[in-house]
């Protein structure tokens, strides 16, 4: 195919496509093991300095916060990040361990531009950039879980969304007009936070299910939290809900609320309060540096996380029956 049009931004998780379909056959077991075990113990066994992570979904919805803060207390640095997140991708940002962003949007939605993107870019501490669309990424992760080294689109061309990517824009063989394509993106570890999954990694997802789907075959380290862990014989009642299969998922943790303060759909909204707290205190790099010590390195654990946010204040943020607050 004749490229006509590179993006200037670089690769920065170059796709092997061999390579990780090997590494699922050495490392994805097709048996039923047991994978429920706490976030210290899931990360520390999976993550690693330097490594390439995503966290799924978009703004404060389902996002895999007591993961994330475990992955902070845990000291993990250089990290690079496929940065479509809001709220936990913000709080790693304001760590200063992120050191290259393929990025679609990082923002407080109406509450403005995150501080701590401007900051750590603008610093020089994160050292790569590349831009993508909110679709762009995702289709990347799809590609992945496709086995194919890029993927051809419509979006992106025409804009410097796309000049400021690593995509590329060839002729089409078979019309000759104009498509892009999109690299394959491979993640060393995956965080997703779900409504409900068995111990051995069956999950299902109520409501929007953002791209779980393609990003749980684009991990080779993929750990999940839930707010309930049932029993397989619920699951397999209703096969057709397990958006993530068990043999894509490496680690399995119990986390009621894990997606505090962020919102689940049908189960709690989100505080709205706390997020207005965690905007004022992101700000500045001083008052950033306290927010963090008192909700990320205070509490030991997401139970700790619980018992400071107050377990009644968390029990009112939930939607009653039929979906009422």
């Amino acid at each position: 195919m004749h490229v006509v049009e590179s993006g200037i931004g670089p690769l920065i998780q170059p796709p092997d496509m061999n390579a990780f379909r090997e590494w699922n056959r050495k490392h994805k077991t097709k048996a039923l093991v047991d994978k429920l075990m706490s976030e210290q113990e899931a990360v520390a066994r999976f993550m690693f300095d330097g490594a390439y992570i995503g966290t799924e979904l978009y703004g404060t919805v389902r996002c895999p916060m007591s993961l994330i803060r475990e992955v902070i207390r845990q000291g993990y640095k250089d990290l690079r990040v496929a940065g479509q997140g809001v709220m936990e991708l913000d709080i790693l940002l304001a760590t200063g361990r992120v050191r290259a962003l393929d990025i679609t949007y990082i923002g407080n939605e109406v509450y403005g531009i995150s501080a701590n993107l401007r900051r750590e870019v603008e610093s020089g501490r994160v050292q790569q950039v590349v831009e993508w669309s909110n679709g762009g990424i995702t289709w990347r992760f799809k590609a992945a879980a496709m086995g194919v080294p890029f993927i051809p689109v419509r979006s992106m061309l025409g804009t410097d969304t796309l000049k400021y990517s690593a995509a590329k824009v060839v002729e089409c063989p078979f019309t000759g007009e104009k498509v892009a394509l999109l690299p394959a993106l491979i993640l060393d570890v995956g965080f997703i936070h779900v409504h409900r999954a068995d111990r051995y990694g069956n999950c299902q997802i109520d409501g929007i299910a953002g791209f779980a789907v393609e990003m749980a075959r684009a991990c080779k380290r993929l750990i999940v939290s839930a707010e309930e862990i049932i029993p397989t014989d619920e699951i397999r009642k209703r096969p057709d809900r397990t958006a993530i299969p068990y043999y894509l998922v490496d680690a399995v943790v119990h986390a009621p609320f894990g997606s505090h303060p962020g919102e689940m759909c049908y189960v709690y909204r989100r505080d709205e309060e706390l997020i207005r707290e965690w905007v004022k205190e992101m700000e500045q790099p001083d008052t950033a540096q306290a927010y963090l010590q008192k909700y990320v390195y205070g509490p030991k654990n997401h139970d700790e996380y619980m018992d400071l946010i107050g377990r009644d204040r968390l029990e009112s943020l939930r939607y009653r029956k039929g979906g009422e607050r």
